[in-house]
């Protein structure tokens, strides 16, 4: 029998301890080296784009030859204005990496010894630096297009025939939301959050590359894509594992619904396509060893700006 990539040595090239073990200075030359690899780690302003700088001896800031202005090496990055020192930080990363399942914002709590608030907005920080750091861009060849609810909770009964219809407009809480995936074969993930699943129409159109072949089941609403698509159905009366099938789709729905009921427990409607996103990063790269993982989302966190959803989270 095979060996499962994840128990593989080639999967395990991230240590925790050595980055736990890190020096203020190895942390900072780590952090330096990926953020700003073009010129090897030194500094450029974030301002003005300037690669001339004095060095203060007061405090571990730079300041700008050309704009005067100061800057540290989270300034314009999503971890502006931290207060964790770097060497944490690239812990937190490094906890969130190798969570198979996401991890949970009180497991990291307890892990880096900070309060809930702080893992809390950490994560949301990373997952915001993976979307913007996703790649763009069609998708092409076969393609797989599904939704499934998330979010709330309808308890089933235990006889059959008092069990509800958790999918019925009547029986939804109103924190019940879908999440709809197109997933490339092979390929990239392209999640959306909406109300229903005939959304997932307009989602395919605009992620979808023309002449690619669509994959769903026998619902209605995907009659709609057969005018601008090749579209293949299976209906999941009669089989799943056929030549066509939504298989792929289904694959990360189940990892998705593993994180929010055994990482997570909770996932709030208006945080649900942050995770949904964050899982569909983690579906994609399933085959990359976590120390490449660990470099995309460090690179993705020097990149991405200045968060505008979790600056002034404290003050609500």
């Amino acid at each position: 029998m095979a060996q499962h990539f994840l128990l593989s040595s080639e999967a395990k090239t991230l240590s925790l301890v050595k980055v736990l073990r890190m020096t203020d200075k190895a942390a900072e030359n780590a952090f330096r080296s990926i953020r700003w690899v073009a010129t090897d780690g030194e500094p450029i302003c974030p301002e003005c784009g300037c690669l001339e700088h004095y060095n203060l001896k007061s405090r571990p800031v730079w300041k700008c030859k050309g704009c005067k202005k100061q800057f540290s090496i989270t300034s314009g990055t999503i971890f502006h204005g931290r207060k964790l020192a770097l060497r944490d930080i690239l812990g937190a990363i490094a906890i969130f990496t190798n969570g198979a399942k996401g991890i949970s914002a009180l497991q990291l709590s307890r892990d880096l010894g900070v309060s809930y608030n702080c893992a809390f907005v950490l994560c949301h920080k990373m997952r915001e630096a993976i979307a913007l750091a996703r790649q763009e861009g069609a998708l092409q060849g076969d393609v797989e297009v599904d939704g499934a609810y998330f979010g709330g909770y309808v308890k089933p009964a235990n006889v059959r025939k008092d069990r509800k219809d958790r999918r019925r407009k009547i029986h939804q809480s109103g924190k019940r939301q879908v999440v709809i995936a197109a997933r490339e074969r092979g390929g990239r993930t392209v999640t959306h959050v909406g109300a229903n699943e005939a959304e997932g129409v307009a989602v395919a159109r605009a992620n979808v590359a023309a002449g690619a072949t669509i994959h769903a089941d026998e619902a209605s609403h995907w009659d709609k894509l057969a005018a601008h698509f090749p579209i293949k159905r299976v209906n999941h009366k009669e089989e799943y594992s056929g030549e066509t099938n939504t298989n792929q789709a289904e694959s990360f729905f189940s990892r998705l619904r593993r994180a929010e009921i055994g990482t997570h427990h909770h996932i709030a409607g208006k945080h649900l396509a942050a995770y949904a996103t964050e899982m569909a990063w983690r579906e994609d790269a399933r085959r990359q060893p976590n120390g490449n993982q660990f470099t995309m989302i460090v690179s993705a966190a020097a990149i991405a700006p200045k968060s505008v959803n979790w600056c002034g989270y404290w003050c609500r």
